[in-house]
């Protein structure tokens, strides 16, 4: 029996979405085993930095990453996000200042449970944000729950799913750049909309400084789970 019993795709459905052919590149076994190490051994070195340097950094830089978080996957092809990019100094301070309120109340104020803070303190978090004013971007992620259309509102799908994807592509395309990072999610985060003028169908996902590490700044001494802890494998 042939795979596709039909031609695919469809007529009907060709007509509503035009289809094009696939620009796929076919590699060798063993380019595609080297490719793999070399892109697994960059990635290897990213961490997320908390102190920053406030270097300049071109505005195309954070384009061209968030047009490469845009190529992700998304359900129903609807790419339910908006990214928020802020170099403007009084509006960075003013996040900063709104995150460390939310933030004070969240460590000093039991608002996180004693579970979380022994997780957070190998890490040596605490309420105080400085990077936020430091680095000289703050890209704030906001997920679309639904359309804002003439005819009215219009349900997204899978959207958690599909911004998440596309935050992960940001982060790798700031390190393969050369940038550094951190995901910052203060809780609650409604503020974000409000400093930003953002929509009542958006909500804030994720926030990241960007920028270049401070010189000598130094990470936690943290290893990640090998292969076997995070993959099953059924043949």
């Amino acid at each position: 029996m042939p795979l596709y019993e039909h031609p695919y795709p469809s007529p009907e459905l060709e007509a509503q979405f035009p289809f094009r052919s696939l620009d796929f590149v076919r590699y060798s076994p063993l380019e595609m085993a080297e490719r793999g190490r070399e892109f697994h051994a960059h990635l290897a070195k990213r961490r997320s930095v908390r102190m920053f340097s406030d270097e300049p950094v071109p505005r195309e830089l954070i384009e061209q990453a968030i047009e490469s978080a845009s190529t992700a996957p998304s359900g129903a092809h609807k790419q339910p996000w908006h990214f928020v990019a802020v170099s403007n100094a009084e509006t960075k301070h003013e996040i900063r200042l709104a995150a460390e309120e939310e933030e004070r109340i969240n460590y000093l104020e039991d608002r996180m449970n004693e579970e979380w803070q022994e997780a957070l303190a190998p890490l040596g978090t605490d309420h105080h944000k400085e990077f936020l004013e430091i680095a000289p971007w703050i890209v704030v992620l906001f997920e679309e729950r639904f359309e804002q259309a003439e005819e009215g509102a219009r349900k997204n799908y899978y959207v958690k799913e599909s911004v998440g994807i596309a935050a992960g592509m940001f982060i790798t395309a700031l390190h393969l750049m050369g940038l550094a990072t951190l995901t910052h999610t203060p809780t609650p985060m409604a503020f974000l909309r409000k400093i930003l003028g953002r929509f009542d169908n958006e909500r804030p996902f994720v926030m990241f400084p960007v920028g270049y590490p401070l010189e000598g700044v130094k990470v936690p001494d943290i290893r990640r789970k090998p292969l076997s802890a995070v993959s099953t494998f059924i043949d």
